[in-house]
């Protein structure tokens, strides 16, 4: 009687029909290209939040100053106005939300290029989600100009092509749920 080793770590697939062993498909090349993009899309926004930092003695001053307008407008309306504390609070606050958002941006595209990268199923689903809501956001962005939004489209370009490469024929396969994924 003979028995077979009990296994002792990684993990294992179990037979799909016919007794052979389910396995995924090599990564397409259209697969490898979106995960390069995706970190190209995070290094961008990462650059973003380094040039806001830089900048951010510029846009504070430029939120206290419309802020201060604003004020003298409210002042001759007799409506309540911020104090120099409060202004200065708002242009601080201003900068350190667009900074976490920035980071938070360079957190999805690294989870996201992991994730698809190891053909996770919903992965695509998510990233394509992800790259509605930053169409959504480029659409608000367009209003203002400056290089703000320079970067937002860029970075949309970028989430572009990783969405096509994500959602070629060739790439389905790799995206196939099943009992070793």
């Amino acid at each position: 009687m003979s028995y077979q080793p009990y296994p002792t770590g990684g993990y294992q697939s179990y037979p799909a029909g016919g007794g052979q062993m389910a396995q995924r498909p090599p990564q397409p090349s259209s697969v490898r290209i979106a995960m390069w993009l995706m970190y190209a899309g995070g290094a961008l926004s990462a650059l973003s939040a380094i040039l806001i930092l830089a900048i951010s003695s510029r846009i504070k001053s430029d939120v206290e100053t419309a802020l201060t307008k604003n004020n003298a407008t409210l002042a001759s309306e007799g409506k309540k106005t911020l104090t120099l504390s409060q202004i200065h609070s708002v242009a601080t606050a201003y900068v350190v939300i667009i900074v976490v958002v920035l980071l938070i941006s360079v957190a999805l595209w690294v989870w996201m290029a992991w994730a698809n990268g190891r053909g996770r199923p919903w992965a695509r689903i998510v990233a394509s989600v992800l790259f509605a809501l930053n169409t959504i956001f480029l659409v608000f962005g367009i209003s203002r100009a400056g290089s703000s939004t320079l970067f937002t489209g860029l970075g949309w370009l970028i989430g572009l092509a990783a969405i096509i490469m994500l959602w070629q024929r060739a790439s389905s396969a790799y995206f196939k749920p099943g009992p070793m994924y």
